[in-house]
């Protein structure tokens, strides 16, 4: 392996799935401006909108994960073009 050029700066760090609410901690470099207090240690915090805990393909459950209202949007403008026409 060549010498000098991987990151010195790995630590613990924090990131949090907001659609279920998991955390997990696992080794990183990425900077972070929030912290979280786990088991007293407090670690750099990043927020994730999906994980392998919430997504579907991993979890085998279908699960919309809407934050912005998108799905709503969607359904509404679209649902005239699913009704059986008359």
């Amino acid at each position: 392996m060549k010498k000098d050029i991987h990151p010195e700066n790995y630590r613990p760090v924090a990131f949090k799935d907001m659609s279920n609410e998991e955390v997990f901690i696992s080794r990183s470099t990425i900077n972070a401006k929030e912290t979280i207090e786990i088991d007293g240690v407090t670690y750099p915090l990043v927020k994730l909108e999906i994980t392998s805990s919430s997504h579907p393909f991993y979890t085998g459950k279908q699960k919309l994960v809407d934050t912005a209202g998108r799905v709503d949007k969607f359904m509404s403008r679209y649902a005239k073009r699913t009704q059986p026409k008359k």
